[in-house]
């Protein structure tokens, strides 16, 4: 399956070849989970969703501060 991701304005197009939860495609690009939002279609899904199919993800950047 093929999964693009899109961070920081750039697209990513990663292959896999059986399902995975999201929070293992940002391991693999070395993002942190508590750093960005996951969109999918036009839904936020948590990073424990699993992926079964090709999709398109974006990753918002989360900012806080106090």
């Amino acid at each position: 399956m093929e999964v693009g991701v899109t961070h920081e304005g750039e697209r990513t197009v990663m292959t896999f070849d059986s399902p995975l939860a999201i929070a293992a495609v940002l391991e693999k690009m070395e993002i942190p989970p508590s750093t960005v939002l996951t969109i999918v279609g036009e839904q936020i899904v948590p990073h424990t969703s699993t992926i079964n199919g090709d999709v398109e993800i974006e990753l918002i950047i989360v900012s806080s501060g106090g």
